[in-house]
């Protein structure tokens, strides 16, 4: 049996579960467990994607999924070479550019755990200086290596999200927050400066339908409640009057039934009696936005006032209205990146069949998978993507040791029909040799990695412990985060000379 190479392109979470799902199936003990090497390549210089750059500051308890990723790091199976940039486009400069090509001659098996890394615009909102994407908030309070530009916090009072999913009320969470309670996260310096200097003083969540079909979480509705130095504006009544006539017929679910009762208990702080406050804007869809008249004036932002139809769409109602704004953020999902290998416009993610990737007829690309958001689009939380994960790595092994003692979970039926009918990897596309060095790695990828350039999980473990030193010293913060310079003068100090990277 040829064993079983695979690079992994992608070090967010589903890459992660995909390669801890792997190693745990083939634990030391068994005899195919020599037979399997696994190669993780992420352009981020640190590992775990939007669990380090994505989930917000006062979430932590939602990166301990980090712990199960650290134990799949110890197996010497598994290897980790952080900034390396696979693909046609370099959003961070300083990585190591590769081509997929180059990655090809060296492996048996390609996983894409790539993500959906742009965000979907808004046709009538334009990206401008009053006018940004969510996910650049994001990186900006999470210091994502893309680095975008702070947002002039100090000049700004009105702050308008469209879009009512979790990541816009975790902006506006931030916004609301105080600086010295988030002090205690994981938020940068560099950006607690800029949140002390803020003078935001309402934000306005924007959604083009009602209550009952916004995208957040109980979860994210009761911390904005919960706000200590903020209140929420409050809702006209009739919007949570008649729940089941509003939610088009349909009882409501349990989520809808807890986000109905806190709607109608409204903000822990009454109206009008703290110095900051927001809403929710039910029921409006932005058709158009002027750019301030001059220094010290706000954008206008025109809304459409929209009504569910029989099939629960958002139909403008022919009645318009305007907000002075200073700052639009838009939240309206992502997308993967156009210039990805077996990327569908349709889709707006790879085009992929029980994890398989499949090229523009149809046929499977042998030995080609994709997990997580690549495959499904930008949708779930972390615990489906780790079921997604742990089905495309049973795939993996399936097609790699049919017959094989592997203790997989049992295909459904319908999987099972659906693998009949595409006939497994039968009628397939080559691209990936069937016998490669277990050991290789391109050789511009061990030069990085000697020079300094490359990381892998040592390097990050070195970092991770001291930025949570540095944050113990500011009184016990949860850490303090580098940028890559501050890493790679940390590392040159504190890292042995590399000669070879299987030495």
């Amino acid at each position: 049996m040829a064993p079983l190479k695979l690079a992994i392109v992608g070090g967010g979470p589903s890459a992660f579960y995909v390669a801890s799902r792997l190693l745990s199936l083939l634990p030391k003990t068994n005899e195919l467990a020599s037979q399997l090497k696994i190669h993780l390549y992420d352009r981020l210089w640190a590992p775990y994607g939007l669990v380090r750059y994505g989930v917000a500051p006062d979430h932590p308890e939602v990166k301990n999924c980090t712990h199960k990723f650290d134990d799949a790091a110890l197996d010497p199976r598994l290897r980790f070479f952080g900034n390396v940039n696979i693909g046609e486009q370099a959003p961070i400069p300083y990585t190591l550019p590769l081509s997929l090509q180059s990655l090809f001659p060296h492996y048996t098996h390609i996983l894409f755990s790539t993500g959906c890394t742009i965000p979907i615009l808004h046709p009538a909102l334009p990206p401008s200086s009053f006018c940004v994407t969510a996910l650049s908030f994001v990186h900006w309070y999470t210091q994502h290596p893309s680095r975008p530009t702070p947002p002039p916090l100090e000049h700004i009072e009105h702050v308008t999200l469209i879009g009512q999913g979790n990541v816009s009320l975790d902006v506006a969470r931030m916004l609301l927050t105080p600086s010295s309670r988030l002090a205690h996260y994981d938020v940068p310096r560099s950006v607690l400066d800029v949140l002390q200097r803020s003078r935001v003083r309402h934000v306005s969540i924007v959604g083009r339908r009602g209550p009952f079909q916004a995208a957040y979480t109980t979860k994210e509705l009761r911390e904005m409640m919960n706000l200590p130095d903020a209140s929420m504006v409050p809702l006209d009544p009739a919007l949570i009057a008649h729940p089941e006539q509003a939610n088009g017929g349909v009882a409501l679910t349990r989520q809808q039934t807890r986000a109905l009762q806190l709607l109608q208990k409204g903000s822990k702080n009454p109206p009008g009696s703290t110095e900051k406050t927001w809403s929710l804007d039910f029921f409006r869809s932005p058709t158009g936005l002027t750019a301030p008249a001059g220094p010290g004036q706000k954008a206008r932002l025109t809304l459409a006032h929209t009504a569910l139809d029989a099939s629960s769409r958002a139909v403008p109602t022919g009645e318009t209205s305007t907000i002075e704004t200073d700052l639009v953020v838009t939240s309206l999902g992502h997308r993967a990146d156009p210039s990805s290998p077996w990327y569908d416009p349709a889709l707006n993610h790879l085009r992929t069949l029980g994890g398989r990737v499949l090229d523009a007829d149809g046929r499977v690309v042998r030995n080609v998978y994709a997990s997580g958001w690549a495959a499904m689009g930008a949708r779930g939380v972390l615990a489906s993507t780790m079921m997604d994960a742990y089905a495309v790595a049973d795939t993996i092994l399936r097609d790699h040791f049919p017959g094989k003692d592997v203790e997989t979970t049992p295909l459904s039926e319908a999987d099972v029909a659906t693998e009949q009918a595409q006939g497994g990897q039968g009628d397939a596309v080559e691209v990936l040799p069937k016998e490669v060095d277990l050991d290789s790695v391109p050789p511009e990828v061990e030069q990085g990695w000697r020079e300094g350039l490359v990381t892998d999980f040592s390097d990050w473990k070195a970092v991770d412990a001291e930025e949570i030193r540095r944050g113990e010293e500011q009184g016990g913060k949860e850490r303090e985060r580098m940028v890559w310079e501050e890493a790679r003068e940390f590392l040159a100090k504190v890292r042995s000379p590399r000669a070879h990277l299987n030495a």
